[in-house]
């Protein structure tokens, strides 16, 4: 199993900036992705942006020039920071990683946190 522990949401002015970590721990073999998606009230799950083992990255157009994705492969830890917050960006944030682990090293899964709270307002 892999376990993600999210952390750094809460409260912000718009225009202001908050950073998020998750870390991603267990029997991991290989992590093939890691990333965020959001839930807003009343609206669906939607990706934030991922990257790949490769290095490439994900953004949804929503966020692009404002959220930056960055991975530390040591610690197996992914971090968001974002800029330029808006009440738009108010929702649950979420960690995901398609992963596979010792036990099933040829099978990926996908795995997520419990999730951290965003809210932007002033």
């Amino acid at each position: 199993q892999v376990q993600l522990v999210e952390s750094g949401g809460g409260l912000m002015q718009p225009g202001g900036s908050l950073r998020l970590s998750c870390a991603a721990s267990g029997s991991i073999f290989r992590i093939n992705s890691m990333g965020w998606y959001r839930q807003a009230p009343g609206k669906q799950r939607e990706l934030v942006v991922d990257i790949h083992s490769g290095g490439s990255t994900n953004y949804a157009d929503s966020v692009k020039g404002r959220f930056t994705v960055s991975y530390d492969s040591a610690k197996n830890t992914v971090y968001l920071q974002m800029n330029s917050l808006s009440p738009e960006d108010t929702a649950i944030y979420y960690c995901h990683t398609n992963s596979s682990t010792y036990s099933e090293p040829l099978r990926s899964r996908d795995y997520w946190g419990q999730g951290t709270q965003v809210t932007v307002s002033s």
